[in-house]
């Protein structure tokens, strides 16, 4: 007996080694894990309160916290998310762009495609809520870097892609006055260029240039939303290609909702993007776009660089802006 009990308690001696292995193998695993989902799913970083407001946020770089809640943040940033995990790089005429543009179709009011000429696998996704014209046009591109392997684009297409499909749902439930304009929402494809080029102007632009061609007599002004969900450091000079009377109506919409603090009035560089097509045939654009994004143009342009209150705060201002456009 006293030998089997020596005997038990060696075997529970042994046991003790072989279960702490096992607990540290699945708290590394977990971790693990966790880090993964962060990476991709773009879980907040720490610090990164989505309801929190005040200096403490404006420190951290944070966007502001609305004071409205029209515009449905949770579900844009849902969609951003499912363009970059479920789909990956979309580069124009791509399967994986197709098949995109085949969801973000049902998803847009009396959605359909229109053809690009002379690029057969390439088609604006358009939606509509009848009005009066000329038309506000609310756009942005779904394609992603066609020359930079593995560019997800979280912020460059996949951010504005979303807005434009939640403000849709949103606008179509909001009090515009009587007799409202009639607003589009345009997904550009073929914003970025094909290949390696010293003109993106002639190269890239293709959606826009099309649409631009079609239907720009149609047209009274376009609001185009490109890098609008940084995670941190979220600001918007007025860019110089923008329609200044359209900047100082959005800078004050941005006002009443509370989310002022991100559009600055300093003008910046000129940038070529989908709304010079429009502004070269005379009809008034604002592009907004924060150029200054650390991620720009490269891999590391996924979900760990965006974040669904920045997201929301954009898209509050530009709902805002759209609701009391004359």
């Amino acid at each position: 007996m006293a030998q089997g009990a020596s005997s038990g308690d060696g075997r529970r001696a042994q046991h003790v080694p072989v279960r702490a292995l096992v607990i540290l193998l699945a708290v590394q695993v977990a971790i693990g894990l966790g880090l993964v989902v962060w990476g991709t799913q773009g879980f907040p970083l720490p610090g990164d309160d989505r309801s929190g407001e005040g200096a403490s946020a404006s420190a951290a770089g944070l966007a502001p916290v609305a004071t409205v809640d029209r515009f449905d943040g949770a579900r844009a940033f849902r969609l951003l998310r499912e363009q970059v995990r479920d789909y990956g790089p979309r580069p124009a005429g791509s399967d994986a762009s197709r098949r995109l543009a085949e969801r973000l179709r049902s998803l847009l009011p009396r959605g359909h495609f229109q053809a690009i000429p002379g690029w057969p696998r390439l088609r604006n996704v358009v939606g509509r809520i009848p009005g009066r014209l000329p038309a506000i046009v609310i756009g942005a591109h779904y394609d992603t870097e066609a020359v930079i392997p593995g560019h997800v684009g979280a912020n460059d297409g996949a951010a504005g892609t979303a807005a434009v499909v939640e403000l849709a749902r949103d606008l179509a439930r909001v009090d515009r006055g009587a007799n409202p304009r009639e607003l589009r929402f345009v997904l550009f494809d073929g914003e970025e260029e094909p290949h390696e080029t010293d003109d993106f102007l002639r190269d890239g632009l293709r959606g826009s240039k099309a649409y631009v061609a079609r239907e720009g007599d149609s047209v009274r002004e376009l609001v185009l939303l490109d890098y609008i969900a940084e995670r941190r450091g979220l600001r918007f000079p007025r860019e110089r290609g923008s329609d200044q009377v359209m900047w100082d109506a959005l800078r004050a919409a941005a006002g009443r909702v509370g989310v002022g603090r991100l559009f600055s009035s300093q003008p910046s560089g000129q940038i070529l993007d989908d709304h010079t097509p429009f502004t070269q045939k005379g009809i008034p654009a604002i592009d907004l776009i924060d150029f200054d994004y650390p991620q720009r143009d490269t891999v590391r342009d996924n979900l760990s660089a965006v974040s669904e209150r920045s997201l929301d705060a954009v898209g509050e201002a530009v709902l805002e802006l759209i609701r009391t456009r004359p």
